[in-house]
């Protein structure tokens, strides 16, 4: 278990490093999903947490899942979020602040139709656990951290 978590560390940082050197040409899908990175503030640390997440847009939010591959204990992202009230985002080559909030829990079936037909393993994960599986809404904030498009990395 230890290698697995060693080689994950690797890849999400590997994953992360190419994506945003890219501005998400790779990276910016994986497998066909599409991933946005995610930074958040850790509530221990304080320090900047990004990491690369898989997402649906709906109506000018970004849907994201605080599924942790169906683990019983919720993603430590999940709880660095809860402790802010924003987080960063990028999305391809942009970077911006986000507000956040769970979905509604009369509108929980209808994103979940959603992410499951974008991403078929969050039917796995819901059977998984039995805890509820948090849907999180991220809306872009009118002002905020580098809420502008990147510039090409051969203009820098």
């Amino acid at each position: 278990m230890e290698e697995f978590v060693a080689n994950w560390i690797v890849f999400t940082r590997a994953h992360c490093a190419i994506y945003r050197g890219t501005r998400g040409l790779i990276g910016g899908r994986l497998l066909g999903i599409q991933m946005l990175l995610l930074t958040t503030t850790g509530r221990k640390t304080g320090r900047a947490r990004t990491l690369p997440l898989a997402y649906v847009e709906d109506k000018g939010d970004l849907v994201i899942v605080a599924s942790n591959g169906g683990s019983p204990n919720p993603p430590a992202w999940w709880l660095n979020l809860q402790s802010q009230p924003t987080a960063r985002v990028q999305v391809a080559g942009e970077r911006f602040e986000v507000g956040w909030r769970t979905a509604p829990t009369e509108q929980r079936m209808e994103y979940w139709r959603k992410l499951q037909a974008a991403i078929p393993a969050y039917r796995i994960y819901r059977v998984r656990t039995s805890r509820e599986i948090p849907i999180v809404l991220l809306r872009r904030q009118p002002q905020g951290w580098e809420t502008r498009d990147l510039e090409p990395a051969a203009a820098r």
